[in-house]
Formats: C-alpha cells, structure tokens, sequence
C-alpha cells in the first residue's frame, strides 16, 4: 500500500451489499477501494440460502405470476409490525424489481421462483440451479469487481473514520499491526449487523441470551461503533430477530433455509404432529417452537423438496440429516411416534390433494410428500438478523440525531435500521443488499457531482 492514499468511494465491507455499492460506483467512473476485515470476502451474504425478493418483476411473468408492489409493500409492513420506515419500504418495493434485472444484466441471472413466510405469493427469486442464492451472488460480484480492476484488501480494520468541517473524509486502518489513514470523498458502511456479538445481544435483549447465532464471525455491529462515534443515530436496536429453523446439534449452526418449507417441507414435534403454520412469519414459528416442551422440532420433507432446493445436498453433506425409505424408519430413527409421524404425513398429503385449508391455515407452500427416499432434520431457533441499525435516509445518506445527513457518509445492507420492522421476511436481506447497496454507490458518486 502506498503512503498516502484517496479514492472517490470508500466501501467498508466486502458482503452483498459492500460489492454491489462498490460495483454500481466504479461503473460509474468513481475510484473505489472496498476494506474488509475477515480474511475472506461475503460475510453473511455466503450465508443466504432461500433467494432475492421483488414483485412486478419480468421474471414473474415468465412463470405466470402476476404480482403487484402493493401486495409486496403490505406484507412487508404487516410482517415488520407496521414497525417499517414507510419511505425506506416503498423506496425497496419499487427498486426491487430494477435490482433483479440489474444482476441479469452482470451474469448474475435470478431466473427461478420460490416462496417464503409472510408472502402470498412466488416472488423469491434464485438461480436457475435451485443454488443458495449467497454465495452465488458473492461470487458473481466479487469476479466483476475483480474485472473492473477494484482494488479489494481483506484482513483489514477500519478503526476510525475520519472527519473534517463535519464531514466523513476517510477511514483510519490497521493492517498487518501498520495503521494508515486513506482519503476518500465518499465512505459507504456495509459492515453487516450484530448477531455474531453476544455482549451487545445480551444488553439489548436479555431475554435472547445464550442462543446460538447464524452469523459469521464478523457481524459484530463495527459499523454502528464507528457511525455512533462521528454522530451518526441508530434506531430500533432492540429488534433482534430469531430464525425458527437452524441445526444446532454441532460445533457449527447451519441455518436451514426458508425455501424448504417454501417448497413443501413441514415441522413437526416430539410426538410427529404438525404444531404450526410453518410459512407464518419468523417470530410466529420460532414462538410456536420455544413454547414445545423440547425448544426444537423436526422439519420433514421427501425427494421431490430435495430436488427442488439444491442446499439440501450440502446439509447432506455434512450430516445434518436423517434419511430413510418409509415415514415409519424416519419415525423410528428421529426417536418420534412413528404412527404418528405416517398419520401427520397421510392427513397432510389428503388436504393437499383435496386443496382443503388446514389448521394452522397455511396457504403457500403445500406439495404432497410421496416421493421416497424420506428426510428429516432437526432444528431450533436462533440469533439470525439484526433489524434495527443506523438511521439513514432512503437514498443511504446517514442521519444524524436531528435527521440531519452527514455529509461524506453512506450506508446499506444490515447495518441499517427501519426497513424491517421488528421483524424480516425471508429473501428480503438479499434484495436489501442489493437494491440499497447500489443506491449507496449511486449517491456517493451523484453527490460528488453536485
């Protein structure tokens, strides 16, 4: 590294949202330089597994679906707690669609449909291959940023921003035990939320201590340290969201991705019997389990879901899950009632066939499951996502306490609070990233230009 550096754009972050920001600003002739602190890039990107969400979009079509931002937009809300930033979700619902077609148009096509909780309809879109849709993307972007020639340094700390006049001018590092100060115009924060710091959990929600987290390593809030310091807000901080379906029963969690209960898995007891619309919404299931007298479920599908979500080969891989050829062995071999288990499957497949309401009036998501071999895994609720962060305007700009923006100063992906609610939908990280992510690197460079 040289002595004394400047960029146009500075983006913290090497996940989702960190290379789209710096992708859609070097497209557009800044000068960027992209710091990320873990050895690799992705960070909870690598991670996502069920898809990228947007309504009215050409993709839809394709599949026959008609869809509108409207239905989008209520949902959101309605799933968040009407707890959403109105203008921050109006700004995502419509620039979702654009995001989409934006990717196809970088060899990132999103060309296949899934459903996930909280939506009435497909609109979860994922490659083509069924592929978890992260480390796809990861991927993609990080070999387009190499193309353009962005310059990317890994195991590198921001440990200050610096300011001057009230404006953000550049960043302060630490790389191999060497600090260094580097000038930018602009510095965009996509440092990821907090859900791999336990402290910062602890102290926000007593009640959430001791769970296990999805997160990587790296999701220890940095980027609201580093904000809060030059004045920026935060909003929301105590919305810490659960994710229902996670394998705990190793050194490592997986997260079990909503697209298998999107494409026809259900959940199941101790006992073998359903307890729980399993597409409701995040909190909902995660509730529904803690209230069972073991904390954690089974979640059972057959051949047909395996094909039609390509994670579950990497959960078999790493022997996450039993298998076996008749409802009665994976009875026996989950330690449930087996009779019972074949009776929940039966009375399932009957009022599919008959395309009767169940109880727990789940509407989206229902396939009979016929097809042997037959799975099973086990799962439990954990720290997923963190949906509150700073307070920034739709356009990424960071507030300051009285909502005012400080100058030099973007942000996007889960470091932001208010487009959540207290609560995500499933496949909207992934939009989040990607939508606001270009949009921070868009407004960096327009404002340069002002």
């Amino acid at each position: 590294m040289k002595k004394e550096e400047h960029y146009d754009v500075l983006v913290i972050g090497a996940g989702g949202a960190g290379m789209t920001a710096a992708l859609q600003a070097s497209e557009l002739g800044a000068g960027v330089l992209v710091i990320e602190k873990e050895p690799k890039v992705g960070g909870n990107t690598n991670r996502a597994s069920s898809g990228m969400n947007a309504a009215e979009s050409d993709v839809q079509l394709q599949h026959g679906i008609v869809d509108t931002m409207t239905s989008f937009y209520q949902e959101t809300f309605q799933g968040g707690g009407r707890l959403n930033d109105p203008a921050m979700l109006r700004f995502f619902v419509e620039h979702a669609p654009l995001a989409v077609d934006w990717l196809a148009k970088r060899q990132l096509p999103l060309t296949d449909l899934t459903i996930t909780g909280g939506m009435s309809r497909p609109r979860t879109h994922r490659p083509q291959s069924t592929a978890p849709i992260g480390n796809y993307l990861v991927r993609g972007l990080a070999s387009q940023l190499k193309k353009r020639k962005v310059p990317l340094l890994t195991a590198t700390r921001v440990t200050n921003l610096l300011t001057a006049n009230g404006q953000v001018v550049g960043v302060q590092v630490k790389r191999d035990g060497q600090e260094q100060l580097i000038k930018a115009k602009a510095v965009i924060l996509a440092t990821g939320g907090f859900g791999a710091n336990p402290q910062l959990i602890s102290r926000l929600r007593p009640d959430l201590s001791g769970l296990k987290t999805t997160n990587q390593a790296g999701a220890t809030g940095d980027g609201l340290r580093l904000a809060e310091r030059v004045g920026a807000a935060v909003r929301d901080l105590s919305f810490i969201q659960v994710h229902p379906t996670v394998q705990q029963d190793q050194a490592h969690t997986y997260l079990i991705g909503e697209a298998v209960r999107g494409e026809g898995a259900i959940l199941v007891n101790r006992q073998g019997r359903r307890f729980v619309n399993e597409l409701a919404t995040r909190r909902v299931v995660s509730e529904a389990i803690f209230a069972l007298s073991a904390k954690s479920a089974w979640l059972i599908f057959d051949q047909a879901v395996r094909q039609r979500v390509k994670a579950v080969d990497f959960y078999c891989s790493v022997g996450l899950v039993k298998q076996a050829d008749n409802l009665q062995q994976l009875g026996q071999q989950i330690g449930s009632d087996a009779k019972q288990l074949t009776k929940t499957v039966q009375d399932w497949n009957k009022m599919v066939g008959e395309q009767r309401p169940d109880e727990w009036q789940r509407a989206t998501g229902r396939h009979q499951m016929v097809k042997a071999p037959f799975y099973a895994i086990h799962v439990a609720p954990a720290i997923h996502y963190t949906m509150g962060g700073l307070h920034t305007d739709p356009q990424t700009r960071v507030l300051d306490a009285n909502g005012q923006a400080i100058g030099g100063l973007y942000a996007a992906g889960e470091v932001v609070g208010g487009l959540h609610g207290n609560n995500r939908l499933g496949g909207n990280s992934i939009a989040e990233t990607v939508v606001f992510g270009r949009q921070a690197g868009i407004q960096a460079v327009a404002d340069q230009r002002h």
